[in-house]
């Protein structure tokens, strides 16, 4: 089940300053390495131990490693030596190749560089045995510390490793990024841009070969001279190809860095080059210029281009902007706002709905550019739960003159303005976008619905664009009940009404919770057409404690006669929003259905109340609907009388205190 982040609205784009701590202690690494000075120890790391746990989640290493710092495997071990260069880098026994290959392009960017690996740290003076390093995770930097124990075999660093043996920076910031992702397993297959966004906090870009735009090789120059990071590799058209070697010495499926750029004249003619690495440090193009190769074969050769730019700068123009950026952190979840694309028109409108209002025209044009990245989170890390990379997109909807949750028949009758190239299966889908100014609302889903991951989702503008999310308030519209008739003046139906109270009342004439226990269990059993299973006394306890105005903990008429009308209405509501006629409510209903009761809550909300009451088929009995429609009202009604009676007693907001009054 994904974390269900609560945040009151659009969040700044963080400036790179103090990366967060993350060890469990909450000691900062300067406090952990004091520490061990003071103790004259070496800092081990009980959060990613030296152990199989931190290796592997599903398999048991084939050898026995043995797990060494790296003063018990050299005699003068170096952190750093001569400088962090593509060449430390060598890939061990994991199929890690993608990570090595966002090092390798890392390693470019002396900026970038001195911001992933700090340069607080040796061998030297100073030294207990832990480093650190620095990576960014959805909108913010993280500081991850580790110890310097390493997996060997036969005194030989098993995974990344420097070609120079004495020099450790490589093989220690894997372990920092297989701890951050869970274990080094975990690292196994993936795409270099993702480790490149991790290290700059960059936006990706991805450029298919066959369809690149003339200028291709300006624009790779243009990165390169910006200091983005660039990976390349070819495309496998079946697990058997992946790690095939081609006549010209290239690895297919296989992440390559690209680490350079330039021209040089052959025979009167400026021949374009194009210098790529492979990560293993062997197998290489065999083909003309050998370790540098004529850009019309990279083009030829290779598919994809990945570019992690620093900034959202278009590569195709020169001019450089200075650019806005708000984020909006989320979640999918089952049942209430995990609605899958617009094939899925019964669910798509349940999403999250993010207000995107346009105001400023880009300098001398008619449009307003914008780039859109939606993330998906954490899913290399819960790949040991078996949580696989989900396929994603977006879609852009023109906003009509509402300032609410779009439902279902907006979608039914109104196309998108623009969405996403596609809905894949990347951590991370990002286009750019020129559109009118205006009021747009923007969607990120899931391809299929019911799928459950939590999201990040960054707009970039030239101009200053506002977003809100749309799912964030709660509103809370209950009308007053109505007065009670005069005896004198009471209808037909309404004397025989109070017959039932007195028949049920006795002759305090007044219902307990038992009795309202005993009449509401027996009148609700007979109804055919809605699914009912049974309501405790606790429930009618909850429903006295809302009817109750006289505080004696029971229910005279007046207020009975209030109950039964409301009972009636939220039956027919609870018809009204069984589509399927099964006497069942799909919990995607759910929000419209409360809306119509006079609620409307936020997503995070909705999300906690469809945990609390609906089954594993995503639907509600009911008597779980009749639970929660008197909880909400409960809660409403005490904060709206506190609230109007002790204005500065109350610090929480009503999403907080119902989240606290319903205890969900």
């Amino acid at each position: 089940m994904p974390y269900l982040y609560r945040a009151p609205g659009p969040q700044a784009h963080p400036v790179p300053k103090d990366a967060r701590t993350t060890h469990s202690s909450g000691q900062s690494f300067e406090q952990l390495r004091q520490e061990c000075l003071q103790r004259g120890t070496l800092f081990e790391d009980a959060d990613f131990p030296a152990s199989n746990s931190s290796l592997f989640y599903s398999e048991r290493p084939q050898v026995p490693f043995v797990w060494k710092r790296p003063g018990e495997i050299v005699k003068n071990p170096e952190f750093i030596l001569g400088g962090a260069t593509r060449t430390d880098i060598c890939q061990g026994e994991l199929g890690d190749c993608w990570l090595l290959a966002a090092i390798a392009s890392l390693t470019l960017n002396q900026k970038a560089l001195a911001r992933v690996i700090p340069q607080d740290q040796s061998f030297g003076p100073g030294y207990a045995g832990i480093f650190h390093f620095q990576f960014w995770q959805h909108s913010e930097w993280l500081d991850v510390v580790i110890d310097d124990r390493l997996p060997t075999f036969r005194d030989r660093l098993v995974f990344l490793h420097s070609a120079d043996h004495n020099e450790f920076w490589s093989a220690l910031l894997e372990k920092a990024y297989a701890k951050l992702n869970g274990s080094y397993e975990a690292l196994k297959g993936g795409s270099a841009i993702e480790a490149m966004e991790d290290f700059t906090g960059g936006v990706a870009e991805t450029f298919q070969m066959k369809e690149a735009p003339e200028n291709f090789y300006e624009i790779l120059e243009k990165a390169l001279k910006r200091g983005s990071l660039l990976g390349c590799f070819i495309d496998t058209r079946s697990a058997a190809e992946s790690e095939a070697r081609t006549p010209f010495g290239l690895i297919k499926g296989h992440a390559y860095s690209v680490t350079g750029i330039d021209q040089v004249n052959f025979r009167g003619q400026r021949i374009e080059l194009i210098r790529v690495r492979n990560p293993w440090g062997q197998v290489e193009w065999n083909g003309s210029w050998s370790d540098r190769m004529a850009f019309k074969d990279f083009k030829a050769h290779f598919d994809k281009v990945e570019i992690c730019n620093l900034t959202p700068d278009a590569l195709e123009e020169d001019a450089v902007h200075k650019w806005e950026v708000t984020v909006h952190q989320g979640s999918w979840v089952r049942g209430s706002t995990a609605g899958g694309c617009r094939n899925f028109l019964d669910t798509f409108w349940t999403n999250p709905q993010i207000k995107l209002s346009l105001t400023e025209k880009d300098e001398g044009q008619e449009e307003c550019s914008f780039l859109v990245a939606l993330m998906q989170k954490d899913r290399r890390k819960l790949k040991r739960f078996g949580a696989n990379v989900l396929t994603i997109g977006y879609a852009i909807y023109e906003c009509p003159d509402k300032d609410e949750h779009l439902n279902k028949d907006f979608f039914r009758y109104h196309a998108s303005r623009a969405r996403s190239k596609t809905f894949i299966n990347l951590r991370e889908v990002s286009d750019r976008f020129k559109l009118p100014p205006g009021e747009y609302i923007l969607i990120p889903s899931t391809f299929e619905p019911h799928q459950e991951a939590d999201f990040c989702l960054r707009i970039f503008s030239e101009k200053k664009a506002i977003t809100r999310d749309m799912d964030g308030n709660v509103d809370i519209d209950l009308p007053e009940p109505p007065k009670p008739t005069p005896p004198d003046q009471e209808t037909e139906e309404e004397l025989r009404f109070r017959a039932l109270f007195e028949q049920v009342a006795g002759e305090d004439m007044e219902v307990t919770a038992e009795e309202l226990e005993y009449v509401l269990n027996a009148v609700l059993r007979k109804k055919k057409d809605i699914k009912f299973k049974k309501l405790s006394l606790i429930s009618c306890k909850n429903i006295i404690s809302l009817m109750d105005t006289s505080g004696n903990g029971k229910l005279e008429f007046d207020e009975f006669k209030v109950f039964w009308d409301k009972l009636k209405q939220w039956i027919n509501l609870f018809l009204r929003f069984d589509a399927d006629k099964s006497g069942t409510m799909s919990t995607y209903e759910l929000r419209t259905a409360l809306k119509a009761a006079g609620f409307q809550l936020s997503s995070h909300l909705l999300q906690l109340i469809v945990l609390r009451y609906a089954d594993e088929e995503l639907q509600m009995d009911f008597d779980d609907f009749l639970n929660c429609l008197v909880r909400l009202e409960n809660a409403s009604r005490v904060f709206q009388a506190l609230s109007t009676k002790n204005k500065e007693f109350i610090h929480l907001t009503i999403n907080e205190f119902i989240h606290l009054a319903m205890n969900i």
